[in-house]
Order: structure tokens, then C-alpha cells, then sequence
């Protein structure tokens, strides 16, 4: 720690440059008195670092949590702090173009207002999606009805609305350990999630992309607002997008390129990223747009002015993915494992003395083991790991070989007092998997994860752990945050619509049951058939000739209102109306509410 540039201040001078106002109070609320979004719950930050918080961390936090309308150069402004991204705009000739209009409608009606009450009511006259993760897209009511140009990468939708909707129930659960909307704001608690502070909880939405960005050096003018786009595909999302503003000079990274380590693979889950690609991305960025920008920015964190400064930046940011990809590389292919990887490698020393490598978000250890599970997969090559019990099953003979929960308890104890708190986490998370009654391991694993948490420079894992050890003591949190709105069931395609009935049969129950059903989407003017067989929902577009066993005839609304449960009422039948009962039959529900640190 005592290496590290304490005493460098341009992060913060740069934080600072271009303010204008604050929200304030910056409390924002729903319509019916909700919170959604508390800048002011982290007014804390601005004390000294406690012995609670990891100091780099503390720092980052500090920074994140500066909030309110900055200009970012002539024409180009951004609003910070309000949501765990930030919304940038950049004025026209008539109005001005909103680039990712946050996580929330409630938090992206309020940013535009603090934009409108110093720059004018300007209207809005376009919006960029910069990709497909909801905080970038999912405030856009909040902004717009629609009716203007929204422009957004080439498979925006596609991944927009799968990763919301098909693993979605078992991100947002990951999502709440991730984030710690549940955390008391303190320093003790939830100080940070590194791209920002935290997610807002407000309501979700999505309109379409009426423009698609389909290829690197394609140019689009809205407004007057010329755009010179590059494509980064499967970098730091399936489909993403950065872009110069030639009459600006002003160089958009949207999350590519930010003030901290990224994650390869998200600790909510995700796809995993190609680091690879990401470093090549930001070379050919460098390549691109070399001495045409005078400012960078993104949809996270802070700008970086001057062309040197660009440069080196991104330079560094491209040498930080390029080597955990290499060195990943090497070394498991000289037999390492992901896990002796991550312990082996770290980043290069020039690298590590500049701040904006380090993992508030993502961490060389996570990154490393998930770049080897894009090459080689879950398995590392050990037969002995190829068929292991599950986890309670292990844990109970675990324990068992130990001596019983006692004894463990007592190992974990002595590992405590060593300070190898990661190992007492393993013993402990054994005794409590063997037995959930074990209050005293209980508490000693709350109090383990704890001590981890407080000690961690990334911030997601500080959630992680502390997330932990509050469900440890106090039970299951309630879910704050909810991924699937409305919007994204409508914007579905009807293939989509049924892989995601298809997810939820539940196969053993529907081994022996055969059924088909034949869906005329009356306003598409489309004919699916979805076909029961062996525990699987097929589907078929536009299947031959020979009757199915029911025909429904409805449009594609009250196809999404079917998957809501609002029955068929006003859908015409024909044919046997049992046999979407039967099929209803054999569906599954998500658990929102699963266990993580309890069997």
C-alpha cells in the first residue's frame, strides 16, 4: 500500500473539471415516495479512510461519489453520480442527443432535469445506446417516449433482452451480492461496486434502436451531431460500440475503456468476455483516433483530457487485458490450473502504480480464472475433479473426516488467529453446509467474511463477502432490484418468447407427456408450432401443413400477456383447450430468493 500514489491528485482534478451544479438534495424517488438512488448515503466517503475499508478502495469510492452536471468540452456534458453510469449529452442544433440514459427512468428524468435547468429546455432529438447492458439503456423513458433516432450497436436486442430475460432470475440474485443494495451505506457496509457506487432501483425500460450500427467507420449525423462509430463486439459486451465526435474532438469509450480493472466475467454471471479482443479493440481505438480527440470519456467514472494523456491511457488499458490474456495463456499451457494462475499472476509494476488498473470492479484473480474458462472450461483436467458430490454432500463427509462441526469450528479458529482467513472461510463454509444449524459456525463465518470484505481493494468482492455475512445472521434479503421489465418482454422476438417457455419445463415431470400447439401471430402475420417431446419445447416456424392439437390465433401482446398470466381471454381457440393446460402444467417458476452461503 505505501507504493501506491497516494499523493497523485490528478484523478480527483479531473473529477472536478467542468462543474457546474449538484442535485441536491440528491435523493431521487418514484412517483408513489420510493428511493431509488442516495448520492447523499455516501456523504461518509469524505472522511478519512477507517480500519473497515482497504484504502485504495476508500479513494475510489471517494471519487464515484461525486455527482452532478460537469462539461466535459464545448457542446458535450455529462451528469454523474445519479446511477451506478453515467448519461452524457451532447447538444445539436435543435436539441441534444442523450448517450445512455442510465439504469432507471426515475434517475434519467432527473439527470436530464439537472442538464435542462442550467443549459435550457432543449428537447430531446436522439439517444445513443453505447450496448447492450441495462444501465446503459434502461432509463430511456425517462428521456424520451420515442419518436427520435436511437442508434445502437449491430445484436443490441438480441443480447439486450436474453441476458435479461433467460438467466435473469439467477443474475439478479448474484446481481443483489454484487451490488449490496441491501448493505447499510457506511464504513462498514457498501462503499462502492467500482464502475460507481451502486445500481439504481428504480423502474426499467427499453425502446428499440430505430438506427443500427453495423460496421467500424460507419458515420451517422443526428441533430447535427456527427458520430464516427467503432464496433467492439464480445469486449466488455457482446455487442458494443465506442465513437468519436469529430466536431468535439471528443472521444466516447463507453465501457471500454474506464478508471479501474473491468471484469472479464461479471461476478453476477454473464458470457464470458474476450480479453483478447478487448486489448485488440482499444489498440485499434488508439489507431483510429489517434490526435483527433483533446477528450475522452465513458459511460463510467471520469474524462481524461489532452492527446498524451489519451493515448497513455489507453494504452496502458490495452496492455492490462493483453497481458491477463498472455500470461493466462502461457501458463495454462504449461499445465497450471485456473486457481494456481490467479495466484501467480500480477500485473506488470508500471501498470500497477497507475490507478486506473486496479480491480475496484473486476480483479486479476477472477479475471485470470475466467479467461481460462473461455479456452479450457470448468474443468481442470483432474480426474478427481471430474465427478465430486456436490457441495452439501462433500461438506457433510468433510466434516465428517474432521471430527464433526465441532472439531472444524475449532481448526477454523486456529486458522483465524494465523490470519488465514481464507482457508477458516473454506473450513467454515463446510461446517455450515453440513449443518445449517450450526449457529456457532454461523457466526464465525459472518464474522470471517467480514474481516475479508473489510480488507478488500475490489469492491464487488467487499459486496460479495459482506452480502454473505449478512444473509450468514440475518436470513435471505429481500430483492431490491429487478431486471425484466415490461418493455423487455414486448421486445422479445417470438423465437425468444418460447425459448424462454423453454427454460422453464421442467423435463423429468414432462418426460412422458406429448403435445403440440400451433400459434398463428395474427399482426406479424407468423405461424409457429411449439411441439412437447422427451421433457423438450420444440418450435417450428411456419410447420407443415398437417393440424397441431390446438390453433391459437392471437397477436404477439397477448402472447407476452400469456407468459404474465393473464390467461385467454379473448384469443381464439380451436382444437383440444386442454392441451395448453398440460403444457402450463409442466412449467417451472424461478427462485428469486435461492440460497448462496447456506445449502
Amino acid at each position: 500500500m505505501a507504493d501506491l500514489p497516494f499523493h497523485d491528485r490528478g484523478d480527483f482534478e479531473d473529477a472536478d473539471r467542468g462543474f457546474l451544479a449538484k442535485l441536491s438534495p440528491a435523493v431521487i424517488k418514484t412517483v408513489d415516495g420510493r428511493v431509488v438512488w442516495d448520492n447523499d448515503s455516501y456523504d461518509f466517503l469524505q472522511e478519512d479512510c477507517p480500519g473497515t475499508a482497504h484504502p485504495s478502495l476508500w479513494r475510489h469510492g471517494r471519487l464515484c461519489a461525486k455527482q452532478g452536471l460537469y462539461e466535459v468540452t464545448e457542446g458535450v456534458y455529462q451528469v454523474r453520480g445519479l446511477d451506478l453510469s453515467n448519461m452524457t449529452l451532447a447538444e445539436g442544433d435543435h436539441g441534444v442527443v442523450v448517450i445512455d440514459p442510465l439504469i432507471s427512468t426515475e434517475c434519467a428524468a432527473a439527470a436530464l432535469k439537472l442538464y435542462r435547468a442550467h443549459r435550457g429546455d432543449r428537447p430531446v432529438t436522439g439517444v445513443v445506446y453505447t450496448h447492450a447492458h441495462a444501465d446503459h439503456y434502461g432509463g430511456v423513458r425517462g428521456v424520451t417516449s420515442g419518436g427520435v433516432p436511437i442508434l445502437a450497436p449491430a445484436g443490441f436486442m438480441r443480447h439486450a433482452v436474453t441476458e435479461n430475460v433467460y438467466a435473469g432470475p439467477a443474475m439478479t440474485r448474484r446481481a443483489a451480492y454484487m451490488y449490496g443494495p441491501a448493505l447499510p451505506r457506511s464504513p462498514e457496509g457498501q462503499i462502492g461496486a467500482g464502475q460507481g457506487l451502486t445500481a439504481s432501483t428504480g423502474t426499467m425500460s427499453l425502446i428499440p434502436p430505430t438506427v443500427e450500427i453495423a460496421r467500424t467507420g460507419q458515420e451517422e449525423t443526428i441533430d447535427g451531431v456527427r458520430m464516427i462509430f467503432q464496433l467492439t463486439p464480445g469486449a466488455e459486451a457482446p455487442a458494443e460500440m465506442n465513437f468519436l465526435l469529430p466536431g468535439r474532438r471528443a472521444l466516447c469509450l463507453a465501457e471500454n475503456a474506464t478508471h479501474n480493472q473491468h471484469n472479464v466475467l461479471p461476478l453476477r454471471g454473464a458470457a464470458t468476455r474476450d480479453a483478447r479482443a478487448w486489448a485488440r479493440y482499444l489498440g485499434e481505438a488508439l489507431s483510429m483516433f489517434a490526435g483527433l480527440a483533446d477528450v475522452a470519456f465513458a459511460s463510467h467514472h471520469w474524462p481524461t483530457w489532452g492527446a498524451e494523456r489519451i493515448e497513455r491511457f489507453l494504452s496502458q488499458q490495452r496492455d492490462m487485458y493483453a497481458y491477463l490474456h498472455d500470461q493466462t495463456l502461457r501458463l495454462l499451457n504449461k499445465g497450471l490450473t485456473a486457481a494456481e494462475i490467479a495466484e501467480t499472476v500480477r500485473m506488470p509494476p508500471e501498470l500497477e502504480q497507475v490507478w486506473h488498473t486496479h480491480g475496484y470492479s473486476g480483479s486479476v484473480s477472477h479475471n485470470v480464472k475466467a479467461i481460462y474458462q473461455r479456452y479450457l472450461g470448468w474443468f481442470d483436467g483432474n480426474p478427481a475433479h471430474l465427478w465430486e458430490h456436490p457441495p452439501r454432500e462433500s461438506a457433510i463427509r468433510y466434516v465428517e473426516c474432521m471430527g464433526g462441526g465441532a472439531a472444524v469450528v475449532a481448526y477454523a479458529r486456529r486458522y483465524i488467529d494465523e490470519n488465514d482467513l481464507r482457508f477458516a472461510a473454506q473450513l467454515l463454509n463446510h461446517a455450515v453446509f453440513a449443518d445449517e444449524g450450526n449457529k456457532e459456525a454461523r457466526d464465525l463465518l459472518a464474522e470471517v467474511y467480514t474481516r475479508l470484505g473489510h480488507g478488500a481493494e475490489n469492491a464487488t468482492w467487499r459486496n460479495f463477502y459482506l452480502m454473505g455475512a449478512l444473509e450468514l445472521s440475518d436470513g435471505i434479503a429481500p430483492a431490491l432490484m429487478e431486471t425484466a421489465s415490461a418493455d423487455f418482454f414486448h421486445a422479445l422476438t417470438v423465437e425468444q418468447i418460447f425459448d424462454s417457455i423453454a427454460i422453464r419445463v421442467d423435463g423429468p415431470r414432462a418426460w412422458h407427456e406429448r403435445l403440440n400447439i400451433d400459434w398463428h401471430l395474427i399482426d406479424l402475420g407468423e405461424r409457429h408450432r411449439t411441439t412437447l417431446s422427451n421433457g423438450v419445447l420444440i418450435q417450428q416456424f411456419d410447420p407443415p401443413g398437417e393440424s397441431a392439437e390446438l390453433t391459437l390465433r392471437l397477436t404477439k401482446a397477448q402472447l407476452v400477456g400469456l407468459l404474465s398470466g393473464k390467461g385467454v381471454e379473448g384469443i381464439e381457440r380451436e382444437g383440444d383447450t386442454t392441451v395448453l393446460q398440460r403444457l402450463v402444467a409442466v412449467l417451472d417458476r424461478p427462485v428469486p430468493d435461492f440460497a448462496i452461503v447456506t445449502a
